[in-house]
């Protein structure tokens, strides 16, 4: 089933996943209040799906998303400033895909700059091209890089690779980002439309419990001191206990594992 708004595409390839085309090739894809917009609104149609598991982001054309459609950033930045406690809507916008309770995966061609960049670090995995293109140019206009900046220098890369893409304005290649640890991993262009749908096939495979306990231990363990964290997994697997009972299958589990370990096990309720 496939699903069109004016600047993107809904998709459902596969069981238990679902794909979100951004789609303003002209544009390279560029993030405007009309394709946030209608980004937000696919999530929510995709939230309201329990057969969906994992949701992946791409771009038509080119490019993954050469960042903020700057001609529509510039009118946002001219209306009446908002009030200090109310967030900015792409804060919202981001904050959306950090706290999304379904994985996410950015599959990254091309281009991946700016808030295009911010937006890929949002995803939980970040699939890139070899030959992607990721960088940070606000530097080069005069601008520190409101959200791209912070959203960098919180990927858990070593601050002095995120202060070289941040202050020279240089793009670095998916290999490049692979490297430092900015993406997931990096494939040949080719291979990455398979490779990222194969991933999320295998993802969308498991207990939708399983993968929304995940979630929350990860969202919300992150930003806290390691002894909180772990209380945070203790909490978490409490509400998992009342959702599954995880060790239901567990001898057919440890029969598949014998080998080694086994990835294309199944349980039977997932």
């Amino acid at each position: 089933m496939t699903t069109e708004w004016s600047s993107l595409v809904l998709e459902r390839p596969a069981d238990g996943v679902a794909r979100l085309s951004f789609n303003r090739p002209e544009k390279r894809n560029a993030l405007n209040r009309v394709l946030t917009a209608e980004i937000l609104d696919a999530l929510e149609t995709v939230r309201a799906d329990p057969e969906v598991r994992v949701v992946i982001t791409r771009g038509n054309g080119p490019c993954y998303c050469a960042g903020a459609d700057l001609r529509d950033l510039r009118t946002l930045h001219n209306e009446p400033p908002r009030d200090w406690d109310r967030s900015h809507p792409n804060l919202m916008f981001y904050e959306s895909f950090r706290n999304y309770p379904k994985v996410t995966i950015a599959q990254v061609h091309g281009h991946c700059l700016g808030g295009g960049m911010a937006l890929m670090t949002a995803h939980d995995i970040a699939l890139a091209a070899d030959t992607a293109k990721i960088g940070m140019p606000e530097i080069l206009r005069g601008s520190f890089g409101q959200m791209a900046l912070s959203s960098l220098y919180h990927t858990g890369i070593p601050a002095k690779k995120a202060a070289i893409m941040h202050f020279s304005g240089r793009n670095f290649s998916g290999t490049e980002a692979d490297r430092f640890g900015l993406v997931s991993a990096s494939v040949p262009e080719a291979e990455l439309e398979e490779v990222t749908l194969r991933l999320a096939r295998e993802i969308g495979t498991r207990h939708p419990a399983a993968l929304a306990c995940a979630k929350i231990a990860v969202q919300v363990g992150k930003d806290l001191p390691l002894s909180q964290a772990l209380r945070t997994d203790q909490l978490v697997a409490a509400r998992q206990q009342l959702m599954m009972d995880s060790f239901s299958d567990v001898d057919e589990y440890l029969r598949s594992q014998s080998g080694g370990t086994n990835t294309t096990y199944r349980r039977s309720d997932s």
